[in-house]
């Protein structure tokens, strides 16, 4: 088994994001060419993919003790900075942020998670379910019906609201089917995504106390994760 300790032991360690990386970023989004990219990639290695591996290096070990059966791998979480461009009208080849993401590693794709990326002028933590599938929204709905009291604990506890205030996603106009308008829970029944947020300024990750307020967020927002997988996996 590997030892959580091992990624910080390979990376540098995380001091806080560097201005130079969001400065690349900043660049980046008037220069976004595969020329000007070639030209300048060694400054995201060192300044952009290098310290946002360090930072997920150090959160695997400090995440343990509440999220243990996430993948937190500095050389599988992060997304890559290439954009997928083939089915969008933005032809733009790069994303001006760096991002990662943590899920189970039982199904580590199809599943709740815990999000970060980092651009100019902020950082975003996310968790939850963004796109869930046709069959694992009616399984969350139908955990929504069955568990009502558990899932109101989540979201009207006194963390969830101070920390992302209400739980974001579309809805749809009307009660799903299989469900009665007149449902308890039909404001959320009516869901078709289920995340929350919270977000940081730039000048809070240039400093090392980042790190930890990333792992506070994260660890409040494993209560609806949790409840999402639950729904998704329960037999």
């Amino acid at each position: 088994m590997k030892n959580p300790l091992d990624d910080i032991q390979i990376f540098p360690p995380f001091e806080g994001f560097p201005k130079e990386g969001l400065g690349f970023l900043r660049k980046l989004k008037t220069n976004n060419n595969r020329e000007w990219f070639a030209k300048h990639k060694h400054e995201y290695e060192e300044f952009v993919k290098l310290p946002m591996q360090s930072l997920v290096a150090v959160l695997r070990p400090l995440m343990h003790t509440f999220a243990s059966d996430f993948v937190i791998d500095p050389r599988r979480s992060l997304f890559r900075i290439y954009r997928d461009a083939r089915f969008s009208k933005n032809k733009l080849p790069y994303k001006t942020h760096v991002a990662a993401i943590f899920q189970p590693t039982h199904n580590w794709k199809d599943s709740a998670g815990l999000y970060i990326h980092i651009e100019p002028g902020e950082a975003y933590l996310g968790g939850g379910m963004y796109m869930p599938s046709s069959e694992d929204l009616k399984k969350i709905r139908n955990a929504i019906a069955n568990y009502p009291e558990r899932f109101l604990s989540i979201i009207e506890s006194k963390d969830f609201k101070k920390y992302f205030g209400a739980l974001e996603g579309e809805k749809l106009q009307r009660v799903p089917q299989g469900f009665s308008p007149e449902h308890e829970m039909a404001v959320w029944l009516k869901m078709k995504q289920f995340f929350i947020s919270y977000t940081m300024t730039e000048e809070e990750c240039y400093k090392k106390s980042f790190v930890k307020k990333v792992v506070d967020v994260f660890e409040k927002m494993m209560p609806l994760v949790l409840f999402l997988n639950e729904a998704i996996y329960m037999k």
